[in-house]
């Protein structure tokens, strides 16, 4: 009798557990009736918590075939060769949106089955409506900026601009994308970063050749391993990355700046791409990269900056990041930033250009 009233006991407090946790969490519930189904996603690498798809998953009952690429143009090719893997939510960064809308690559969203969109700033929402007017197409996802990871220990001093890099006795790795680089130059000469004249393009080409004297390598989006690695003393990168190697080290070797000349600032949305074999499962994967807790686990492991206004008001990012202006920049520094706008004409004169450079540099 004594063991029965034990495993009763047990049990009460067991079932009692299980019902009161999610209500004290106030975590995110999938809706029902999608057990069973799957939903495709296409990712940048290193840009999610590291058990956000396997919580989904679980919470709904469903398999999530999750790819990742390295440089948007991957993702780009995919959607216009008719999204053959049949992705349901693509995550491009601004310039991108420009194309992908431009040509009709993109599905509406039904908001209904995103309620958590109330969830972020409006500033982030005013960014988006900078090439979604409507915002009938996308959701801001993550946001940061491209500047400047070094390590301080093997360079002996510290660096605030890319003047600092350019002039520096190290091993420099730049990030192999057009629309970064080339706008890095064009911003430091003055010029629109976002031109569409050939000859600003290559007064920026030329800038960065006459400055490649300590280029070791012109690298995928793996510049903060090589940095990592001790391959390189100074990369060009996206910030989360930067700051995810910090993490990793625990250690006062590695450093991210913002360089003092301003640079190019970048966000991510999550959108449901033509050829998408299962749209509504993808919005509601949308809604819940968008809980307030969700979204801070992501925010907190990635190391980017989060547009969801009700996890920065619920204290919900780490303070050391909120508070860190290389990833939440004050108003000083964000006056600096530029955005990459996109059309055809331009994303052909800097990918054109950016492959004269490869040839001319044989990085």
């Amino acid at each position: 009798m004594i063991r029965q009233l034990f495993l009763i006991l047990t049990l009460t407090i067991l079932f009692t557990t299980l019902t009161i946790t999610p209500q004290a969490q106030d975590f995110w519930a999938c809706p029902q009736g999608y057990e069973g189904q799957t939903v495709r996603v296409y990712n940048w690498t290193t840009y999610i918590a590291e058990d956000t798809i396997s919580n989904f998953e679980a919470l709904c009952g469903v398999t999530v075939i999750y790819d990742t690429f390295l440089d948007d143009g991957e993702l780009v090719d995919v959607l216009r060769a008719g999204n053959e893997p049949g992705y349901d939510v693509v995550v491009p960064i601004d310039s991108t949106m420009y194309l992908l809308l431009a040509e009709n690559l993109l599905q509406p969203l039904n908001f209904n089955n995103i309620p958590n969109l109330q969830n972020l700033g409006e500033s982030f929402l005013d960014r988006a409506r900078t090439f979604d007017p409507d915002l009938r197409y996308s959701v801001p996802y993550l946001w940061g900026t491209t500047g400047i990871g070094y390590n301080r220990t093997t360079l002996g001093y510290d660096i605030t601009s890319f003047e600092d890099m350019f002039a520096a006795d190290a091993r420099v790795a730049w990030i192999d994308a057009d629309r970064l680089m080339l706008g890095i130059a064009l911003n430091i000469l003055g010029l629109d970063p976002s031109s569409s004249n050939p000859a600003d393009l290559e007064q920026a080409k030329n800038y960065l050749i006459e400055h490649s004297t300590n280029l070791a390598v012109i690298a995928d989006d793996t510049g903060q391993d090589l940095l990592y690695e001790g391959q390189v003393d100074i990369v060009i990168e996206y910030s989360g990355d930067v700051f995810q190697i910090i993490d990793q080290c625990r250690c006062d070797d590695f450093v991210y700046v913002v360089p003092e000349e301003g640079t190019i600032t970048d966000m991510t949305s999550l959108v449901v791409p033509v050829g998408a074999q299962n749209k509504v499962l993808g919005e509601i994967f949308i809604d819940y990269l968008l809980d307030k807790q969700v979204a801070a686990d992501i925010a907190n492991y990635t190391v980017y900056g989060s547009p969801n206004q009700l996890t920065i008001d619920e204290g919900l990012i780490y303070e050391d990041y909120l508070t860190d202006p290389a990833i939440y920049p004050p108003a000083e520094i964000i006056d600096k930033l530029f955005v990459a706008v996109a059309n055809d004409t331009i994303d052909a004169l800097f990918i054109a250009t950016w492959a004269d450079l490869h040839a001319t540099l044989g990085k």
